[in-house]
């Protein structure tokens, strides 16, 4: 596996286009909202690949766009639940099959996270059954998913 470059940024965008998690692994915290605005942009170019792909079944939505200093690539999960990152731009090649472990990796993170019974817990019973409910991001009931990425960015960030 070659290196893979500099992680900046995750989003985790629910099925209803809200974001839950938006998480930054740069030092400069005023760069939040760049990303937020990243993650929302993002939206837009995962429904026209979604629309345009004839592929069932196929999560990976490859790189969507540069932006500055940024290359953005996208996942979709059978659970339309999207993931975005945010990468740093290098001069290095990178390889698709490095990218798509690290959005496997981040799903995981994910369905661990929600797989959590206690998850659920004070919610009303009207919308026991509708995950929708558990989406608000920031919740801090997402302390695990948060923590799961993460790890993630760490390992991804001081890869040799």
């Amino acid at each position: 596996m070659s290196r893979p470059p500099r992680l900046n940024a995750v989003a985790y965008i629910s099925a209803a286009q809200s974001p839950i998690l938006v998480r930054t692994f740069v030092p400069n915290k005023q760069d939040d909202l760049k990303y937020h605005y990243i993650a929302h942009t993002s939206l837009d170019v995962i429904e026209e690949r979604v629309a345009s792909t004839s592929k069932l079944g196929e999560c990976y939505l490859g790189h969507l766009y540069s932006m500055e200093d940024l290359a953005v690539y996208g996942w979709i999960a059978p659970s339309k639940i999207k993931i975005v990152l945010a990468l740093a731009l290098t001069d290095a090649v990178i390889k698709d099959q490095d990218i798509v472990t690290l959005f496997k990796a981040l799903h995981l993170a994910y369905h661990q996270a929600l797989s959590n019974p206690f998850l659920r817990l004070n919610i009303s019973p009207e919308v026991a059954n509708d995950p929708a409910a558990l989406v608000v991001a920031g919740d801090a009931r997402w302390k695990s998913l948060t923590k799961r990425v993460d790890a993630i960015g760490k390992a991804v960030n001081e890869a040799p």
